[in-house]
């Protein structure tokens, strides 16, 4: 059975470029014969954190947060597209993530950063890896940034440019240790 990989993208933004670099992640994924799931925060819809999954009786949480829960619970590890929103996170992702606790745990986590700056969404990737280590997950060493993503992929979610280029040469690896570390903790949690 192929591991299953939830990637994740969190704008909510009307002009969205990041989720080119999301949909173009999964290709990859599932090019490799990998189970891959894009989770959109903003096509989930989950309102401000409010009540989070585990607040709710059994049964009463929800419809959509319910059904994410249940895919957090069966995924081997998780991949989130990360932009950089004035120098932070994407208040979408977040938002995402603060509903659910003990559903990431134990399972591997990798981190894309992008912004339309040259800094390739620096600030918000280093933001995310204690937020997510802190929520239980395991960061994988490796992580992908992608500056001006604009000029990075065309609107068909190709790459272009020598943006383009550095994310096709970067990946293979990138997505080999993400591979290991779901491996692992497949491996640790069978035990």
């Amino acid at each position: 059975m192929a591991d299953r990989i939830l990637v994740f993208y969190g704008s909510y933004r009307e002009a969205r470029v990041g989720i080119r670099l999301a949909r173009w992640i999964v290709a990859q994924l599932a090019a490799r014969g990998l189970d891959a799931e894009l989770i959109d925060a903003r096509d989930v819809g989950l309102p401000m954190l409010d009540r989070r999954y585990m607040d709710y009786p059994p049964g009463e949480a929800p419809a959509a947060m319910e059904t994410l829960a249940e895919k957090l619970r069966s995924a081997d590890g998780f991949l989130f597209v990360a932009g950089e929103y004035n120098w932070g996170m994407q208040p979408g992702l977040k938002n995402l993530t603060d509903h659910f606790l003990a559903e990431w745990a134990r399972r591997p986590a990798a981190i894309v950063s992008y912004s339309a700056g040259r800094l390739a969404g620096a600030r918000s990737n280093s933001m995310w890896h204690p937020t997510l280590t802190g929520m239980g997950m395991a960061v994988v060493p490796a992580t992908i940034t992608v500056a001006q993503i604009g000029q990075t992929l065309d609107e068909k979610d190709e790459p272009q440019g020598e943006g383009g280029q550095a994310l096709v040469r970067g990946f293979p690896r990138f997505a080999d240790e993400l591979l290991w570390w779901i491996a692992a903790a497949k491996a640790a949690r069978a035990s």
